[in-house]
């Protein structure tokens, strides 16, 4: 049948039935059109819900949406000088996935630009910011944050492998989790990070002390003796010998200068110290210990001979124990770790009870038996006596049946003989003692050797007999924060201190004490009992039952320097 039969032209046909199907066919556009204009409206009104600036590209045929966010580099901003952003949380924190980082305050610098393709709102991430991970630690530890000892052992052993979700910082009821591992889809290889905070979480305030720092009380009292250091050049102005050399108005000025360093000098010695310390043993020390500057450039004591150097161990010292005295609930330095050959110095049983015994310290009836037992021998010496008494009736006899001349001659004989028998005992009794002097402290440094924390307690008891420590003070603790205090502004006496402990360690690891070690001790023996304390004190840390934390905390800090937190 034909068209025309039909009653249908062509036209008609193109009417009812091409537009129609191209109808259809512009449908699909604009479907895609409305849908994105719809995603488009979405994703900026999560742009500015969340005060983020965004350029954003649809292209509408396709279904794609643009997004091009800056990428950022954090860290957290002063702890005082910027007291209400640090402590306190964002109030609008960002709700897009990966925004995390936002619910605190932070320092930002723009390090570049994320450009994402998205079809739906819901597939937006924001990027993830750089940041240190130790000062994130520190930041989070600082609100209030309690480490979680089994995330940072699984961290140490897994890296990257560690199961998304994982909690390294609790919250400070231990109950939430406050910072787990994050998926790594933005990290580009970094470690990826993600924190929840709540603003009742913050448990500390600026009067708190920081993470990374510690307190060091001024000594009890002002000890004199062989231990206090006297003569100390880093303590000491010798005011005359300045203004000997001065005229007139000028000498006037010096002594005033003088004067008012001397007085700053003797206010440190009663004023807390407060230090801090990083990786890299001590930073800095400043006196006004309830408010630590962070700039310590300005504020800081002189600490030269406190840092650590190559040629020079006195750095270490102060830092390890300095690091032991921290350790508490309150006070977390962590980032510093107390090098494993003075842990295993700390841990063994190193000084002979002997020595102790011949050195004062001890009574004989406190140790075992170890020395050799000489004893006197009252029957011989009285032999001796008889017999010499019974020499001299016999030759007073024969003397007597002597003519005069001869009989003065005789006993002049007699005396002198008597005399250089004398002498001759004196000589090999002299000798007698000498030799078992020497065999007693031989026998001294090999007897059996006693643990760094009972030869403390002896040293605590026998510095307050001497009063070289006051009768008041009542742990080793409390000694070694004076003792701290001191090495900081005492830099003759902490290298006394730090010369005593290197030449015990090294005795330690050699096998034994040797009689120059012996002779140096008792030169010195109130800088050792100082030195039996900060060892003492170190020992008692590491074995601790978070000690295996601080391992671990340590080793991921310095594995993963930057990390990705959102």
């Amino acid at each position: 049948m034909s068209t025309a039969d039909s009653g249908y032209t062509a036209t008609d046909i193109i009417t009812y039935i091409g537009v129609p199907l191209a109808v259809l066919g512009v449908l699909p556009i604009l479907y895609n059109t409305a849908a994105t204009l719809t995603s488009l409206s979405k994703i900026k009104r999560m742009l500015r819900h969340s005060r983020l600036t965004a350029l954003t590209r649809s292209d509408v045929v396709n279904r794609v949406i643009e997004v091009e966010l800056p990428r950022y580099a954090v860290r957290p901003w002063d702890r005082f000088d910027n007291r209400s952003e640090y402590w306190q949380i964002a109030r609008q924190p960002s709700q897009i996935p990966g925004g995390t980082w936002t619910t605190f305050n932070w320092r930002s610098q723009t390090v570049g630009l994320k450009t994402q393709r998205v079809e739906y709102a819901d597939q937006l991430r924001q990027p993830q910011v750089d940041v240190a991970f130790d000062e994130l630690v520190c930041y989070l530890l600082d609100l209030g944050a309690i480490p979680d000892p089994h995330g940072w052992r699984l961290l140490r052993s897994s890296g990257l492998w560690t199961p998304v979700g994982c909690p390294l910082l609790m919250s400070p009821d231990g109950l939430e989790k406050a910072l787990t591992i994050a998926p790594l889809d933005d990290s580009d290889g970094h470690l990826s990070l993600k924190v929840h905070w709540q603003p009742d979480w913050t448990s500390r305030d600026y009067s708190h002390l920081p993470p990374y720092w510690v307190r060091l009380p001024p000594p009890p009292v002002e000890v004199t003796g062989n231990g206090n250091g006297e003569g100390s050049g880093s303590t000491t102005i010798d005011a005359s010998a300045i203004l000997s050399t001065k005229e007139g108005g000028t000498s006037s000025i010096c002594k005033e200068s003088i004067d008012s360093a001397q007085q700053e000098i003797d206010s440190n010695r009663t004023t807390p110290i407060t230090c801090h310390i990083s990786g890299n043993g001590l930073v800095s020390a400043v006196t006004r210990g309830d408010r630590p500057q962070s700039d310590v450039g300005v504020d800081s004591l002189y600490i030269e001979h406190l840092r650590i150097r190559p040629a020079s161990t006195v750095g270490i010292w102060f830092a390890s124990v300095a690091t032991a005295y921290g350790r508490t609930s309150q006070t977390v330095l962590w980032n510093y770790r107390v090098p494993d050959d003075v842990l295993a110095f700390a841990r063994k049983d190193s000084v002979p009870c002997g020595v102790l015994e011949v050195l004062g310290v001890v009574n004989s009836d406190d140790t075992p038996e170890w020395a050799t037992n000489h004893g006197t021998n009252h029957m011989t010496a009285l032999d001796v006596h008889v017999r010499r008494m019974n020499e001299q009736r016999t030759a007073m006899a024969a003397e007597a049946l002597m003519p005069v001349a001869q009989r003065a001659a005789a006993a002049r004989e007699r005396m002198r003989r008597e005399n250089e028998s004398r002498l001759q005992e004196q000589r090999e009794r002299y000798h007698r003692d000498n030799e078992r002097r020497n065999t007693r402290i031989i026998e001294a440094m090999q007897s059996p050797r006693w643990d760094v924390g009972r030869v403390a307690d002896y040293h605590l008891v026998w510095l307050k007999s001497k009063g070289d420590i006051a009768s008041g003070v009542m742990s080793i603790k409390d000694v070694v924060g004076g003792l701290l205090h001191r090495m900081v502004l005492e830099g003759e006496f902490a290298t006394r201190i730090c010369t005593m402990l290197d030449l015990w360690k090294a005795w330690a690891d050699n096998g034994g004490m040797r009689r120059s070690d012996f002779e140096t001790v008792r030169e010195d023996q109130v800088s050792f009992a100082y030195a039996t304390f900060l060892v003492a004190l170190i020992r008692d840390t590491s074995a601790a039952l978070d000690g295996t934390l601080s391992v671990d905390l340590q080793e991921c800090l310095s594995m993963w320097r930057q990390v990705r937190l959102g």
